[in-house]
């Protein structure tokens, strides 16, 4: 199983964001976008998605072309995209949000047990690090063969994070997820890492050859 972008080009306006960007995020397995604010990795992972079109290029998911496909059309072969922002129903409670997911919650309860007291507050209540927690539970209820995340960590304690990481990397998908910088908890797991630079890959490869050079 594997989703990839081919020589894809996004375009905001008069700008372009993606300049012909390739990349192939294979799974089960962890693939790491890399780059700071403006990069393209958040716009890469709404391309894979299908939130923002391409203006050249193409997705290709199984072999198959799915650039003209519609996000909501991905999501239900598959597909799970957790945004940085907005990434739950704020008016919804906790426990309404995971039943939208799944009917037993369990499973994400026992990966974030912070979850259990809060089942009856409305996840628009919640802090940043327990709204992720949430927003991620549904990833994992969800059982998506393709998990898209943008930063899943943000406002989580490095105990949590690390959970976090070591949930993702665990899941029977093709999980890919964008950062600034390569998590800690991901140093030397064999991790696939793909370096943006204002719209362009500028290294691909496993994560210990990124350390070898950064080193």
């Amino acid at each position: 199983m594997t989703i990839s972008l081919r020589h894809a080009r996004v375009r905001y306006g008069p700008l372009e964001a993606l300049h012909g960007v390739t990349l192939a995020a294979p799974g089960p397995g962890l693939t790491v976008l890399l780059g700071r604010n403006g990069s393209g990795r958040t716009t890469a992972l709404r391309a894979l998605a299908g939130t923002v079109p391409l203006s050249g290029g193409a997705v290709v998911w199984d072999g198959a072309d799915v650039t003209r496909m519609p996000a909501y059309e991905r999501a239900r072969r598959g597909l799970c995209l957790v945004p940085e922002r907005q990434a739950v129903f704020g008016s919804l409670t906790v426990r309404e949000n995971l039943e939208l997911a799944a009917p037993e919650p369990r499973p994400a309860l026992d990966t974030y047990p912070q979850l259990s007291p809060l089942l009856d507050r409305r996840a628009g209540t919640l802090s940043g690090g327990e709204q992720r927690m949430l927003a991620l539970s549904r990833a994992l209820l969800a059982r998506a063969r393709v998990v898209l995340v943008d930063e899943p960590a943000q406002g989580m304690s490095p105990t949590v994070a690390a959970r976090t990481y070591e949930m993702l990397r665990s899941l029977d998908a093709c999980v890919v997820i964008a950062e600034q910088r390569l998590p800690a908890a991901l140093h030397g797991r064999g991790a696939l890492v793909y370096e943006l630079r204002r719209g362009a890959v500028v290294f691909g490869g496993e994560a210990a050859e990124l350390e070898r050079r950064a080193g």
